[in-house]
């Protein structure tokens, strides 16, 4: 089998990745079989965003802090873990976003897409789905819509829910909302299409982050899920992300 590694800038995950190679050397990404990330969440979501248009599997080992889509370090051998690893497919998120120069930037989220304030000052956050106002004014610092595989990451900080990766459901959750004060978000179908406006985006600059994309600035996004740039995701048999995913709920 064939692989092509990465790795964080971490002492640790640097020198994974040379006993790696060592052991089964490297390969061009075009031509690897897999793809394997070393590090935490970080770079396996940097590793989507630069080779998804290649359609290889993702194997990620963690030698990060969190690493909740990653695998667990093994002494196993990397070939027989991931003949016998399940896959996973994670659809992200498509955000199409203007600024206040009715400038258009579009981007992709496997995670999450974060709307916040730039300023010391409240944003107010109008929110659409399927062109309907479901909510005319949200006070708050930021408001954020995550995917499955996302909503243990920022939206569970958030105190957001927590959702099975077969849920098809995305999680919009407020960021420290001060009026609705008691709106703890929503759960809605992945097929929803949600559009934010940026209510005073005159007075109180905003920007929108697309898994660690930024831009500035903004005075409207639309997102939805897309199937464009689907990855597949690759795990340890004995440590299934749905194992994860259940575990994580009765954390307390």
């Amino acid at each position: 089998m064939k692989y092509h590694f990465i790795s964080s800038n971490t002492v640790e995950a640097n020198k994974a990745k040379k006993e790696y190679i060592n052991s089964y050397s490297q390969t061009e990404p075009e031509l690897a079989d897999v793809i394997v990330p070393i590090g935490g969440d970080g770079i396996l979501l940097k590793t989507l965003h630069d080779f998804n248009k290649l359609d290889k599997p993702f194997f990620g080992i963690n030698y990060g802090s969190v690493g909740f889509l990653m695998n667990s370090k093994s002494k196993k051998n990397l070939d027989e873990l991931i003949n016998n690893s399940k896959s996973t497919n994670l659809n992200p998120l498509k955000m199409i976003a203007i600024d206040v120069s009715n400038n258009e930037h579009e981007s992709i989220a496997y995670n999450e897409v974060s709307l916040m304030r730039q300023s010391h000052q409240a944003s107010k956050f109008q929110i659409k789905i399927n062109n309907v106002t479901r909510m005319n004014e949200l006070i708050c610092d930021g408001v954020l819509v995550s995917t499955s595989a996302g909503s243990t990451a920022y939206n569970l900080s958030a105190h957001g829910s927590i959702l099975p990766l077969d849920s098809k459901l995305l999680a919009l959750t407020p960021i420290s909302a001060f009026r609705p004060r008691r709106w703890r978000g929503a759960l809605l179908s992945e097929k929803s299409i949600i559009k934010i406006n940026v209510l005073n985006f005159k007075d109180r600059q905003a920007s929108v982050t697309a898994d660690n994309i930024e831009f500035r600035n903004i005075k409207e996004v639309t997102i939805q899920s897309s199937n464009d740039k689907s990855c597949k995701i690759l795990f340890d048999n004995n440590h299934s992300i749905e194992d994860k995913i259940l575990n994580e709920q009765f954390q307390y």
